[in-house]
């Protein structure tokens, strides 16, 4: 069977890694951003980073918060890296994360931003609670007896 091939437009831009580590996430939802030209630009050549970044409900809108996106040196019109950008959802998805947030008291994580298959620019945002201290050690130990027993399992078969 022919493997299909790879999309060329999908492109992961930035990850934020440590957020499945600081945070048990229990769900995740695809956000369009609004951006500038000159961002766009800037995150086709893969310079941003989410990692310090939230999201946060405020006034029926939801807004991406400290992302960074470097700014375009060929722009004619440059753009702030730190500014605060919208990010888009249907009005039930909005509802429900303001919900989650300001009754459940979760928090909204970026975990990734990308290009997807049609070239739009998105982020995956986690629906999340923050870890304590002991919760990451478990996790940590889970993910190094998994290790360990893959290891075993090789060298026994």
């Amino acid at each position: 069977m022919a493997k299909k091939p790879e999309n060329p437009n999908y492109k992961v831009v930035a990850e934020n890694r440590r957020a499945r580590f600081d945070y048990a996430i229990e769900e995740d939802i695809e956000c369009g951003v609004q951006l500038h030209g000159s961002e766009v630009k800037s995150l086709r050549t893969g310079q941003s980073n989410v990692a310090e970044s939230y999201a946060a409900v405020e006034d029926g809108e939801l807004w991406l918060v400290n992302s960074y996106i470097a700014p375009y040196e060929r722009a004619m019109f440059s753009h702030e890296p730190r500014r605060r950008r919208k990010l888009l959802v249907s009005k039930k998805e909005l509802a429900d994360l303001w919900n989650a947030t300001q009754r459940k008291g979760m928090t909204l994580v970026p975990l990734v931003m990308y290009f997807n298959h049609r070239g739009i620019a998105k982020i995956k945002l986690g629906i999340a609670k923050g870890k304590k201290n002991h919760d990451k050690r478990a996790t940590e130990a889970k993910r190094d007896w998994n290790r360990q027993k893959q290891r075993l399992l090789k060298e026994q078969g």
